[in-house]
Parts: C-alpha cells; structure tokens; sequence
C-alpha cells in the first residue's frame, strides 16, 4: 500500500545566500563522485584484514515511494579485522552517508579511488583507532541522490536509515545494540544528511561528524538568469531526468522538500516555474534548511555526546557552514570545528582517516 505523510510546515524562515547543487559545481567544486585527485587516490593492498559485503537491505520506510526506486537499496558494510577473528566480540557501527551523485560504491568499490575499507583495514591494523563496523547505504536516485530526507515522494530516508537499516545491523551482525555505541556521519549531501537526521534521532545516536556539508542554508531560491524556465521545468519523467545534470539538482531537491502526490507524473512542486519562483514552494525549501530550522532541535542536539563539523578552507561551501557553526554557538550546543587548506573533495579521504575514525573511537561504546 502506497505510505503518505502530511510533512511539517516550518515556520522559522531565513533569507540567506542560496548554495550550488552538487558534488562538483553543484554541492561545490571537487572530483566527480567516486573518484579523488592527486594526494587521496590510495591502492588496495592484494588482501583485506577485515571483509567487505554489499548486501540489499529492504526497508518499510521506502515501500511505495512515488519515484518506483527499489525499497530494498544496496548497503556496503566493512567489518574489521577483530570482528573475523574473536566471533564473541560486538562492535560500535557508524553510519556513513555519500555524497550527491554518488553511491556506496564510491567509497566501497573495488575499482573505486575512494576506498574507506583500505583506510579503516590501515587505521584498525595500525592501532591508530579501535575497531568499528562501517555502514554506507546506497541513496542514489533518478535525480542523482534522495537528500536523506523523509518524503512520500523519493523515500522516506530518514527512517530507513535510523530505524530500518539500524535495525537490520542489530539483528544481523555483532553490533553493541545501543545509541552510544553508534555514530554517523557524512560528505556534502551526506553532512547535510547527518545534521538532517542527527537533529531528529539523538534516540538513535550518539556522536555526529559532518564533512562539506552542502544544502545547510537554502532559505533564497533565486530565478534564473534572464527569466528563463530552468532546465528541470523541461524534465517530463524520472527517466528523461536520468543523467541530466542540469536538471537534477533541482528536480532532487524537489522531491525530497517539495512533495506531492497529486502531480504525476514527477510527484513534485518545483521552486520556479516558467522562470519565476513559485513562494510556496520556495518556503518548502527554507523549512528544510538546518540553519533556519536548528532552533527547534536544540535539545536533540544537546543531547549528543560529540558534534564534530570541517570543511576545506578553498570549498565553496564554507560560509554556509560557518553561518551553520554559528547557528550552533547561539543556541550553546557543544561541538567542534575545524577548517583546513583544501577544497570540497580532495582531502576527504585524508579527513576520514585522520580525524573521523579516530573521533568515533574515542566518542562511541567499545563494552
């Protein structure tokens, strides 16, 4: 049976600078996804300590999406070295989101430059942190990405991935089945998921690391130049959107802010139409924004052990996340804040293991 929900109206608005699309040019500038430049690219050694497994995981939460993606997408899940030799031995799991246009491929791929099994197997080996499960879901989309947001539309993917994939790791791995022994984090659309879910589900969590987050502050959509119709108004189907950079970005976020079930065949309300913006819908967007919504999550995100936040001094995505640190301090919620000499996308691996893995264990429960 199809699931709908009548999503929240939001009534804090903010009139901010609106943010590019994408992980490259459109979350911010970088490598494409799945591949890095230059000092990130890492070859797989001939064997794995730990085990790598990609297996589907099906979720109530994404049956009867209106996009027909598949209720059962696919998860990688790295398992480290400890877990394969000392089979009474649990383990903390931290949840880690991909970027826009991404995959868990991107990050778990034999033939991908991103391969976070080979820093974490190094990591784990070396004793530079204590062993933890990996979970990457796969979110992609025929809009390039489903935004991790809860919508009737493209999924509701915030309960899939607090309940039912949290859910399916406890039952069928050797996971310490409690909020603080588990983490999450994630990379441009998946640091916006990481504040997205990490402000509802503190039940769930305990420790949150966001990296490059994009989308923190959409409270502006702006027409296009010339008063033209944008290039996702041309968009007649999920499948003609597939593929079209262009059009995506827009048509992604449309689904996952802007919902509705009563127009087929995209099921979605765009922010512009014939080149001009539509404001109920705009103000859609702004109820999606973290930075103008955090005032109502202030003591879910209190309740968190450790928030840790970075972002390449070069991205183009700095300000929003300053202006997201801000927001941050003005409500005294305790976390951390890093810049560094780099853009969106060339020092993530250099991060993940430096920092993440080594933020997670010391925040998370080993017993």
């Amino acid at each position: 049976m199809m699931r709908l929900r009548i999503l929240p109206l939001v009534s804090s608005l903010a009139v901010f600078v609106m943010l590019g699309f994408g992980e490259q040019g459109v979350f911010g500038q970088g490598a494409p996804a799945g591949q890095v430049t230059g000092s990130e690219a890492v070859a797989p050694p001939a064997v794995l300590k730990g085990k790598l497994e990609r297996v589907k995981v099906k979720g109530k939460s994404l049956e009867g999406n209106l996009m027909k993606e598949s209720d059962s997408p696919e998860v990688s899940i790295y398992l480290p070295p400890g877990y394969l030799t000392d089979r009474t031995r649990r383990f903390p799991v931290v949840y880690v989101l991909h970027g826009y246009t991404g995959t868990d491929l991107s990050y778990f791929g034999s033939n991908a430059q991103r391969q976070l099994h080979v820093v974490a197997d190094r990591v784990f080996t070396t004793g530079a942190a204590r062993e933890m499960i990996l979970v990457m879901p796969n979110c992609m989309n025929a809009y390039g990405g489903c935004m991790y947001t809860n919508s009737p539309t493209s999924g509701y993917w915030e309960d899939y991935i607090a309940d039912d994939l949290v859910a399916f790791m406890d039952k069928n791995y050797r996971t310490i089945a409690r909020r603080d022994a588990r983490g999450l984090a994630g990379h441009s659309m998946g640091g916006y998921g990481t504040f997205k879910i990490g402000m509802k589900r503190p039940d769930v969590f305990a420790a949150l690391y966001a990296l490059s987050s994009c989308c923190l502050n959409e409270g502006t959509v702006r027409p296009e130049r010339g008063g033209q119709p944008s290039a996702a108004e041309s968009i007649t189907s999920p499948e003609q959107a597939r593929g079209n950079r262009g059009a995506q970005g827009s048509l992604a976020r449309a689904a996952a802010w802007a919902p509705n079930p009563d127009n087929p065949p995209l099921y979605l309300d765009l922010p512009t139409k014939n080149g001009q913006v539509v404001p109920e819908v705009a103000v859609k967007f702004a109820a999606n924004s973290p930075v103008a919504t955090l005032d109502q999550f202030v003591p879910n995100l209190k309740k968190y052990k450790a928030i840790a936040i970075d972002i390449g001094l070069q991205d183009t995505l700095l300000a929003s996340n300053e202006l997201m640190v801000a927001r941050l301090k003005r409500f005294g919620v305790p976390h951390t804040f890093e810049t560094y000499e780099g853009d969106h996308g060339n020092k993530v691996m250099q991060r993940l293991e430096e920092k993440v893995l080594p933020f997670f264990a010391e925040q998370l429960a080993f017993k």
